[in-house]
């Protein structure tokens, strides 16, 4: 179950930060809203580890598309066209 609070209880911040761990974020509100999010570190690790093999594969996946619909050149004529 989501660990949500207002954010007015950051008044108290050790006790907010205590609830913090792996796998048990919290989440602040402002006027019953949705405000941000305090997670643990290591998470937040693997979240931007995550984030970053997904942007990876995404790009990899739109060269594999790019190489079937457009081909590939060869070396030397790539040579040729960077001018080596």
């Amino acid at each position: 179950m989501p660990n949500i609070k207002p954010i007015s209880d950051l008044r108290n911040y050790t006790s907010v930060i205590n609830e913090v761990a792996y796998g048990n974020r919290v989440y602040l509100t402002r006027n019953g809203h949705g405000q941000c999010a305090i997670i643990d570190m290591k998470e937040l690790d693997e979240l931007d580890k995550m984030k970053a093999l997904n942007q990876l594969m995404s790009k990899l996946n739109e060269a594999e598309i790019s190489i079937c619909e457009e081909g590939t050149i060869s070396a030397d004529e790539l040579e040729a066209e960077l001018g080596v």
